[in-house]
């Protein structure tokens, strides 16, 4: 039962660990136009937006221009995130040759943070239901004002139960001050070191002995000016040590990802 039950939470950590750190940066952003062969030309078809620290949504827009020699009809638009709007200003749908149009996108940040890619697909009639002509990328620049590093510790039963860091960094240009730590688990002892008041702490984490399956999740406070960065969390598991194949009897669960 105790098993089932860590699975359970760590799947949730898990996903909410990726929602949050979604931040696999890539190359530097280069303007690329949308082919003209599609009917619709974009000037650009990737646009890099930085966010600002207190910004809930970001909107992007997209120009075209349809440069073919006849009319162009749009069947359908979407995102494959539910983080991101797609519109098409005014609604209309019908462009004729040299008409130009706007696609609107709107991405809310919620719990993202670093650099992050979304893609806006733009299906055209005469389009293969599976091959939009048109894809567009948002990439948009989260500040990181509170980092931790890593956010999750994991320890195996049957292995060192020593203690384990979380190195947690401030980026905003005032002081910000971890004013508590919390924990879900009594099974996880933690200490707070103040390492550079405001800028650098490091919350050092030990298990109970012996190592038993478990699972704290740690929420840090801080004075930080903005909301979002106010309420943190790391997480600090342990774990069967792994013996199998993924879902083999004896196997480790999954394990958060780190930002």
């Amino acid at each position: 039962m105790m098993r089932k039950l860590l699975f359970v939470l760590l799947m949730v950590v898990a996903a909410g660990d990726r929602a949050a750190c979604q931040t696999a940066a890539p190359a530097a952003a280069v303007p690329v136009a949308a082919p003209a062969t599609t009917g619709l030309a974009f000037p650009e078809s990737l646009k890099e937006v930085h966010a600002a620290a207190d910004a809930k949504a970001v909107t992007v827009d997209f120009d075209f221009t349809n440069q073919s020699g006849k009319a162009v009809d749009i069947v359908h638009y979407e995102s494959a995130c539910s983080c991101m709007g797609v519109q098409i200003k005014g609604g209309k749908l019908h462009y004729e040759p040299g008409e130009s149009g706007v696609v609107r996108t709107i991405f809310e940040i919620g719990n993202f943070s670093g650099t992050v890619d979304k893609m806006a697909t733009i299906l055209l009639k005469g389009d293969p239901e599976d091959k939009p002509s048109v894809r567009l990328t948002v990439r948009v620049l989260i500040p990181v004002l509170v980092e931790m590093s890593p956010r999750t510790l994991q320890w195996e039963v049957g292995k060192d139960g020593g203690p384990q860091v979380v190195h947690i960094t401030m980026h905003d240009d005032k002081p910000v001050k971890v004013i508590e730590v919390t924990s879900s688990s009594t099974s996880f002892h933690h200490v707070l070191k103040t390492i550079e008041e405001g800028r650098k702490y490091d919350l050092e984490i030990t298990p109970d002995k012996p190592l038993q399956l478990g699972l704290g999740v740690f929420r840090i406070e801080t004075d930080s000016p903005y909301a979002r960065f106010r309420v943190m969390q790391c997480f600090a598991i342990v774990r069967r040590a792994a013996s199998g194949a993924p879902g083999a009897p004896g196997a480790a669960a999954p394990v958060p990802s780190q930002p």
